[in-house]
């Protein structure tokens, strides 16, 4: 078995335990590799930044910027979210909802919403920030709740998928699925479309869900459990699946990443990969970022490796996020590097947030979204100084 750095975590829910650090290569001893300097970069113009709290406050949780039309909506530990201009970064409105929050906002319908640490989701309206109402779940929310057709969509920590009314929170559906005594910390975010809602589990599985009442509709196995130890059976898929048309798009830890077919969960092509971070998918190409912070660029049509970057090794690179003709990755030192996505090479780079960047790039148009752990959200686009 490949040695992992982790920090092991006892966690309150129902006796399971989750693993909670960076996952390295054969030798975590390596460091993270060292910054080349890049010939004639390509310019990342900053149009606004902007101090968002404490951000992560050092906390392992996911708080993702969330674009809604005209507007730009962050949360951050301390439980203060705030509404920002998409084009100017002028404050619309902020709220302190005195809560931990550990995942989101999700956005939609005219609601932002977050998830906390202590299993509760809070709705706030897009208008003003008032809350709307805040529901009690089943334990700590670390998916980015969604929204669609009136039904609000959570995952909590202990394995279980729930619709709340969008109205006024109530419970309307749950689907629960076991979780293993041991794993990693974190909840990948289901994704929600065509009445579908898609999810990933910490057993390797995948399921479809309907939207209006939670009947499972089909279950699929990405990664099968091996090994002696329950470190070797860890297979999580915490990455977030991605609907294109008819297909998902998943990875999974110690596992493999694959396309199902959203119709009947039929898998696709599959090849072995390791990642909990996250993918991204374009026109022609899927990117993923491995345990080792490598970012591969794989075809949509046979998962051949189209290219491999590999000078940003264990530097705990962000989910990939398509931008153009560009891959957009954050890493720990706070920098925003974007890849070619012909070749993979690194093209340009822009410091954000000296405390890192862990939440995945939002790319909206030709506008770049990026949230830094320390809480600076900035705005980007190509060219200009």
């Amino acid at each position: 078995m490949r040695r992992v750095a982790v920090v092991l975590l006892t966690v309150l829910l129902g006796g399971c335990s989750t693993i909670s650090g960076w996952f390295g290569g054969d030798d975590n001893a390596t460091p993270p590799a060292k910054l080349e300097e890049i010939k004639d970069p390509v310019q990342l113009k900053e149009l606004w930044s902007r101090d968002i709290g404490v951000g992560y406050d050092k906390q392992s949780v996911n708080l993702v910027p969330a674009v809604q039309g005209p507007y730009v909506l962050a949360a951050d530990r301390d439980g203060r979210v705030v509404e920002l201009s998409a084009e100017t970064g002028k404050k619309l409105w902020e709220t302190k909802t005195d809560a931990p929050i550990s995942a989101g906002p999700g956005a939609g319908e005219g609601l932002v919403l977050v998830g906390t640490s202590n299993a509760e989701v809070l709705a706030l309206s897009i208008d003003d920030g008032s809350i709307v109402w805040r529901a009690p779940v089943s334990s700590e929310v670390l998916a980015v709740p969604r929204v669609d057709a009136g039904i609000v969509v959570i995952q909590t920590a202990d394995g279980a998928i729930a619709g709340l009314s969008g109205k006024d929170g109530h419970q309307l559906w749950i689907s629960d699925h076991s979780v293993p005594v041991l794993t990693l910390r974190g909840t990948s975010s289901p994704a929600v479309e065509r009445g579908a809602v898609i999810a990933g589990f910490a057993n390797g599985k995948v399921a479809a869900l309907t939207l209006a009442n939670g009947f499972q509709v089909w279950e699929t196995s990405i990664a099968i459990p091996q090994g002696r130890s329950e470190l070797d059976r860890l297979v999580d898929v915490d990455a977030n699946p991605v609907i294109v048309g008819d297909t998902v798009y998943v990875v999974s830890f110690q596992g493999k990443i694959a396309i199902i077919d959203l119709r009947n969960g039929n898998l696709g092509w599959t090849r072995d990969m390791s990642s909990y971070i996250g993918l991204g998918v374009d026109f022609s190409q899927v990117y993923v970022t491995d345990v080792d912070s490598k970012v591969w660029a794989l075809s949509r049509d046979n998962g051949a490796s189209v290219w491999k970057q590999e000078k940003l090794h264990n530097r705990y690179l962000t989910s990939p996020e398509p931008f153009g003709s560009y891959v957009a990755v954050g890493d720990f030192e706070g920098y925003l590097h974007l890849l070619s996505t012909y070749d993979g090479h690194i093209a340009g780079r822009v410091r954000v947030d000296r405390k890192g960047i862990a939440a995945r790039p939002v790319a909206v148009g030709d506008v770049l979204y990026v949230y830094g752990k320390g809480g600076t959200l900035a705005a980007y686009s190509l060219g200009g100084g």
